[in-house]
């Protein structure tokens, strides 16, 4: 039997009607139909309406400069001298229009399909289109001074499900997580934990709490865990003491909080990288003197300044507008400061250490990472900071996720009605299923405001999209189990006679079923794992219309057992599909 390893049956077909053509076309050379040239450059592609063939080429059209000749001339050329398609996935190939040369694929093309989605099984969809590039993945990063907001649950979803895609298409993925504890806001988080600590003792009529500093609720159970464990004894204590302290003992919870929430929402970083290792081990002073020394740096007022204007400009800096829910935002791009006149390092700094990091030091070829949309104007300043370093700014993708809509009742929902207070990742987890929030988080691509339905993620029926799909796999499922109780016995896929598969519906499947991988490099290309989301729906409604108008059980034994085939390898593509996605896949509802 064939080894269907890595197979994508579409690619394989475009490939081998590719070959056809190309070794047609020399044939018509060498009889004399056509005149000898080089090949023109064209295109295999699926055309619109599979009725006029189920691949079509531009190669006559293509072709006329080239040869001198009508398209039309060339086209019938090189269906002439076509090699026989006896041994090939294709039946005939036909002519159109202008010059359109269109090729049918034959019955053991689709039979292939089936084949390879039950042979290959969990790894159908596994492709090794990306050569094992290694590849950084790094999304949310929230900061850890509180709990994570809405926002980073889209950016969870998404970026856990693209580093998946990439993986399916054959990178070596890194997921990574940028822990910032390091900086003003760290500062800030002691201070407003300190403050809070000394109202504990003193009232907080006696102790006023800054404006600056944070206001929420999880301060203040942090300060009093702090009291809990050394009383008051740092009451009598310097101000600077208590803040740094107190810093320290509740960052640690806050990160193991966010390690929980990421868990709980099926997130597992393979690197969770903290900030303050650039401050310690000489990251960020090794890469001021590197940009020193290609004079990408200049001192002024006591401060180290970066030439962000020059190097922002091949990537679109200087002025960037942004589009947001508050409608369009212009960034006005400008030099930026590295170390402030007081010696202390911007974030800035520390970001462009850490990127340096992970080309220079750990060896990624590409780094992508998932930002929010209001940070559209950093993007040039960050791939322009590649360059200015020696590294390739062209190597590091950005993909910047829109707002994201909490709606109830088709109304923007912006408070908890349990706490009052703004609905974050925990409390979201709380309300709605983990499958629902992944897959539907995934259903628009990232530049996209989106609305999250909550009504819509609860529902237990068709109108919920992850719902939908999980029912059309556990009614396969069902199907399965009840042919097996009335003694119909599966023979497996390589027994059964597949090329009976051929009324329409059953087509329509199997030529989904052929997407499956080529769907996932696209996913993977293109930054946009909402291609997975959409293509398992329309996979789910496809092998409804097949099952409810193809005949399983009672049908002839031969063509019963090509269609249980049939019915497997779906089941094993939306299992493949929805694992992918970290979305449960159940076999009974």
């Amino acid at each position: 039997m064939q080894d269907f390893k890595h197979f994508d049956p579409k690619q394989a077909a475009m490939d081998e009607a590719r070959g056809l053509l190309e070794a047609a076309a020399r044939a018509a050379m060498a009889d004399g139909s056509l005149p000898e040239k080089e090949l023109p450059a064209f295109v295999v592609e699926v055309p619109n309406d599979v009725k006029n063939g189920d691949l079509a080429s531009n190669f006559a059209m293509a072709g006329a400069r080239v040869f001198g000749m009508p398209p039309r001339k060339i086209a019938e050329a090189v269906a002439a001298a076509m090699p026989a398609l006896e041994e090939t996935h294709f039946s005939r190939v036909e002519i159109a229009g202008p010059g359109f040369i269109n090729l049918f694929l034959a019955p053991g093309w689709f039979a292939d399909v089936v084949l390879a989605a039950n042979a290959a099984g969990a790894d159908y969809g596994r492709t090794s289109y990306g050569k094992g590039e290694k590849v950084n993945v790094e999304f949310v990063s929230a900061n850890p001074t509180g709990p994570m907001h809405l926002g980073n649950a889209r950016g969870g979803a998404l970026g856990d499900c693209l580093a998946a895609a990439m993986d399916w298409a054959g990178y070596d993925v890194t997921r990574e997580f940028l822990i910032n504890d390091a900086g003003n806001q760290i500062l800030k988080f002691g201070k407003s934990l300190a403050v809070r600590y000394l109202q504990i003792f003193r009232g907080e009529d006696a102790v006023s709490f800054p404006e600056d500093c944070y206001q929420g609720a999880d301060i203040r159970v942090l300060a009093q865990k702090f009291a809990d464990v050394h009383g008051n004894i740092y009451m009598e204590k310097p101000f600077e003491e208590l803040q740094k302290d107190i810093a320290a003992f509740a960052l640690p919870l806050n990160v193991q909080g966010l390690k929980d929430d990421m868990a709980k929402y099926r997130v597992n970083y393979d690197v969770w990288f903290s900030e303050t290792t650039l401050h310690e081990s000489g990251a960020i002073r090794e890469m001021l003197d590197k940009l020193a020394e290609r004079g990408a740096t200049y001192e002024k007022d006591g401060a180290i300044w970066y030439r962000s204007m020059q190097y922002a400009e091949k990537y679109g800096g200087n002025k960037v507008t942004r589009k947001g829910l508050d409608g369009e935002v212009t960034d006005e791009d400008k030099d930026e400061v590295l170390v402030r006149a007081n010696g202390v390092p911007t974030y800035f700094a520390a970001d462009i250490a850490y990127h340096y990091n992970k080309f220079a030091v750990r060896g990624f070829s590409r780094a992508i990472d998932v930002w929010g949309a209001d940070h559209h104007g950093h993007v040039a300043r960050m791939k322009g900071a590649m360059d200015a370093i020696g590294l390739d700014g062209e190597k590091l993708d950005i993909v910047l996720m829109q707002f994201v809509r909490l709606m109830q009742d088709g109304q923007p929902v912006r408070m908890s009605k349990r706490t009052g207070k703004a609905i974050g990742l925990a409390e979201l987890l709380d309300e709605v299923p983990i499958d629902s929030a992944r897959f539907q988080f995934n259903l628009r691509e990232p530049g996209s405001v989106m609305d999250f339905d909550m009504d819509l993620a609860v529902a237990q029926d068709s109108e919920n999209p992850v719902y939908y799909v999980q029912y059309a796999h556990a009614r396969i499922c069902s199907i399965l189990k009840k042919l097996a109780e009335d003694g119909i016995v599966f023979e497996g896929a390589d027994k059964a006679d597949l090329t009976l598969l051929t009324e329409p519906a059953e087509k329509e499947l199997i030529r989904h079923i052929a997407d499956f991988p080529g769907e996932i490099i696209s996913a993977a290309k293109s930054y946009d794992p909402a291609r997975i989301t959409r293509y398992v729906t329309e996979l789910a409604n496809r092998y409804h219309k097949f099952y409810n108008s193809c005949r399983v059980k009672d049908a002839e034994h031969c063509v019963c057992q090509a269609r249980i085939a049939l019915c497997t390898a779906t089941k094993n593509v939306i299992s493949n599909a929805l694992t992918l996605l970290k979305i449960t896949v159940p076999e009974s509802m």
